[in-house]
Formats: C-alpha cells, structure tokens, sequence
C-alpha cells in the first residue's frame, strides 16, 4: 500500500486486508445511533441553520472547552459574540487540536457534509463560514437532510418524563426514511439536593402525568404513567446518568421517608439520596423490563466541577471530567436485585473512567441469561474515551472478556447534527484493529468471516437490539 495521506482514501486503514473490510463490510451499512442528544424539534421541523456557528457550536461542549484551554474567551464560546466570530474564534484553535480527535472530526465533517478538503485554520476561517453557511441554507442541508446524507436510519433523543413528545408525533406522522425515537431520561426524578427545585419538578411531573405527588408511591405511578405515554410514542430505552448505582437491604424500606423530608424540603445526606435514587430506579426498571425497553447507564462522570462557570452558564457547558468512584459492588448489587426476580431488562452500560474497563467488561457477563443474544452490554467508548486509544482500548477488553460479535457499536453522544461522520471514524478504527489481528494470525484469513462480524456491530447488532 502507498503511504497514507491526511484523511484520505484509506485514513486509518493500514493494510489492504483493513481496506477491504471497511469498504465492503462497514462502509455500507445504514447508521443506527440509539444515543445521542439531538433537538426533536430540529428534526420534526427540518431546521435550516442559518450559518456554520448554528449547526457546529451551538451546545458543543467539547469545542468550548478546547477554545478555553486555548485561551478564547467566553464571550466567543457561550457569550454574546456574533457567529461568525465565534467561528472564527474555533478556527483559530483548530490548528492547535492536532492529535486531538476534534482535530479529526473538524475536518471529516467539514469533507463529508460540504466537500471542503481546506484545512480550518485563521487564515481560511472567514471563506469556511461564509461556503458552509451558504450551503446549510440550502434545502439539501436541512437537518432531515444531513442525517440522510450519512444514511442514518434511526435516531434515539433524549428527553425529559414530562416532554409531550409533540415533536416525535410530527415526525412520525411525516413517515421520514429516518425513524426518531424517544429515549426516557429520568434523572430529575431524583435530583434530591436543590429541595426547591426538586418541588417543582415534581409539580411539572405530577401536571404531565394527571396526578398529584405527595409520597413516595406517587412518584413512581406518575414514572409509570409517562413511562406509558412515552411507550405510545415507539420509545424503545431510557437513559440515566449517574455517578455510580447504589443499592443494599435498606434502600426500599427507607426511600419513602427520605423522599417526604426532602419534598418539606431538607437536603438529605449523600447516603439519602443514594438510596432515594436506587429506589426509584429499582421501579422504574422493573417497569422497562415490563415494556421490553433497553435501560442504559452513563456511570462515572463528576459533573460541574467548575462552581462560578455553573452559576454563570449551567450544566453541559464543558466543565464535566472523568470521576473516580467505585463501580463494582454497587452495580453488581443493583443488577442482581432485578435479576433476582426476572425482572431484568435489556441493558447498556457505559464507564467513564478508563480504569473501570475489565469491571464492566466481566459485569455485562454476570447477567446474561440465555434468553437473547448480548442482553446485557458493555457500551462504546464513552465521552472522553470516544477517541483512537480509548475505542481500541474497549474493543480489545471486550473481545477479551466478551463476545464482541454481539456488540451493539457506536453511537454519536452527540448534539450536533454534523457528528455523524464519527461511525465512519469507529468505523475505520474497527477495520484497521481487526485486521492487525488478521495479519498477525491471530484471525482466520478469512475476510467473509471477520466481515459478517464487522457488519452486525457496525449495524445488524443494533437493528435487532433496538427491534427496528
């Protein structure tokens, strides 16, 4: 093979075993990005963004914190600067990201959504915006358009108990190539720490789901009852993000009195609220398992760090990392008490923490039951892992310690409606890794063999999963 070039024509693909793979296996196959944090509304309405700043800077947190470590201002990130010099402003960091994934993503994205092979850079900054803006207010670079032109197939959003879920109905009822579904996210439900705040939560769930809360039990019919309306909708999983899972012998029995002292508004204790949380999840769970829902579990980020940056801009601004906590025991006691009474559903677990990798890998395999390929999953490379070493990293752990064939692969996590190019970089990442292992006889040389194991993780895995 001809030395690789930057992004080119075999980027990330090291032999001609990797090329074939990926171009006949991975390549082709439709996107099914299960997570992911994309506006409903954007998609039901087919947004056109009005310049490049709309649809690559609003609410991507990875961009800030790149731009802060640089030394932009806020005023450029989050602030009142016009987008054209919040654009500016990123590409003056770009040069600066090399080794860094954005370095990648920036220009895959601007090479596969505009045709654009110009390095971002300050010198070309001002022709990028005005070429991609121009472009994004054209009818072929409409949100449903983008999303089509990397052939995704379905999207899962992220949405709150109490959304109405009217974008989702629209959607549907346009018949799009592209099914959208809602992914129940509960973790209000249990934010215990801000009382007030809490009360009023809980007084906009109670509105949504017709009911009054006032104990424990009404929390949980009123879960029931969105979890319901959420069915009606085609929702398919829910999501939590959370520092650990917690549960032990008390945590039924006490939840109910810790949930009254906070709702007159005390501040319950670290312990409080662990064990308020493993109840409500331990309910609502069982109710997933009734659905046939997938439950998925984001676990170990320490979240706002930063206290004056939240008191001035507020969560998922970029001021999140990688949290040292203890997974194993709690996790292995959460499972098993919904394992105990069959009363498990389909579920994803994500670490944050690198370290935690063999924990998860060798947890996924203690509550499997013979019932379904791959119930229980180990989930692709999280957040700050959701780069070369640390995909790698959990693919190799996975395949160690797991069936990697039953792997359900990649999703975007994203925000942006120009992250999809990330499958394409798993993707090639995939190829590459697995034909190392072809090569070095650690794999039959067989590329229909290793191939049909590429295509069900790039895509099969996830269609059968998520019963598309």
């Amino acid at each position: 093979m001809k030395k690789n070039i930057f992004l080119g024509e075999h980027f990330l693909l090291g032999s001609d075993e990797a090329v074939e793979l990926y171009e006949v296996y991975a390549a082709p196959q439709p996107i099914v990005d299960y997570h992911n944090h994309l506006s409903p509304r954007d998609v039901a309405e087919n947004r056109t963004f009005a310049n490049i700043t709309e649809a690559w800077l609003e609410g991507d947190h990875y961009k800030w914190r790149a731009m802060r470590q640089h030394g932009v201002a806020e005023e450029y990130c989050t602030g009142n600067a016009s987008p054209e010099e919040k654009f500016i402003a990123w590409a003056t960091t770009v040069p600066h990201t090399l080794l860094n994934p954005l370095y990648h993503w920036t220009h895959l994205e601007l090479r596969r959504y505009f045709g654009i092979h110009t390095l971002l850079s300050p010198d070309t900054a001002r022709d990028i915006y005005q070429e991609t803006s121009a472009a994004l207010r054209q009818a072929d670079h409409r949100a449903q358009a983008l999303l089509i032109r990397m052939n995704v197939q379905m999207i899962g959003t992220t949405d709150d108990p109490t959304d109405d879920l009217i974008a989702h109905r629209q959607a549907a009822e346009k018949k799009s190539s592209i099914a959208m579904l809602p992914t129940f996210r509960p973790d209000k439900a249990y934010a215990v720490f801000d009382p007030p705040a809490y009360q009023a939560y809980l007084r906009k769930l109670a509105a949504a789901a017709g009911v009054t809360i006032t104990h424990f039990d009404d929390l949980i019919h009123a879960l029931k009852k969105r979890i319901e309306f959420f069915d009606t909708h085609g929702c398919r999983a829910s999501d939590h993000g959370l520092r650990y899972l917690h549960f032990d012998e008390t945590t039924l029995r006490d939840a109910p009195g810790i949930f009254d002292a906070v709702i007159q508004g005390r501040i319950p204790t670290v312990a409080e609220a662990d064990q308020l949380t493993a109840a409500v999840l331990y309910n609502v769970c069982r109710l997933y398992h009734a659905h046939d829902w997938t439950q998925q579990f984001h676990l170990g980020a320490i979240r706002n760090t930063n206290s004056r940056a939240f008191k001035m801009i507020g969560a998922d601004a970029g001021f999140d990392s990688i949290g040292a906590y203890s997974q194993a025991s709690g996790l292995a006691a959460f499972l098993d008490q919904l394992d105990a009474s069959d009363q498990l559903a389909q579920t994803i677990l994500y670490n944050l923490n690198p370290a935690d990798n063999e924990v998860f890998a060798t947890m996924v395999g203690n509550f499997c039951d013979g019932s379904r390929p791959g119930k229980i999953q180990w989930g692709s490379a999280w957040w700050f892992n959701d780069q070369l070493d640390g995909m790698t990293r959990q693919l190799r752990t996975l395949s160690q310690m797991g069936l990697l064939s039953h792997f359900v692969g990649m999703v975007t996590d994203s925000r942006s409606f120009l992250s999809f190019s990330r499958h394409e970089y798993f993707r090639r990442l995939l190829c590459n890794w697995v034909a190392d292992e072809m090569n070095a006889g650690k794999l039959p040389d067989d590329t229909a063999l290793v191939g049909e194991m590429i295509q069900r993780i790039c895509y099969s895995n996830a269609k059968n999963y998520f019963r598309l």
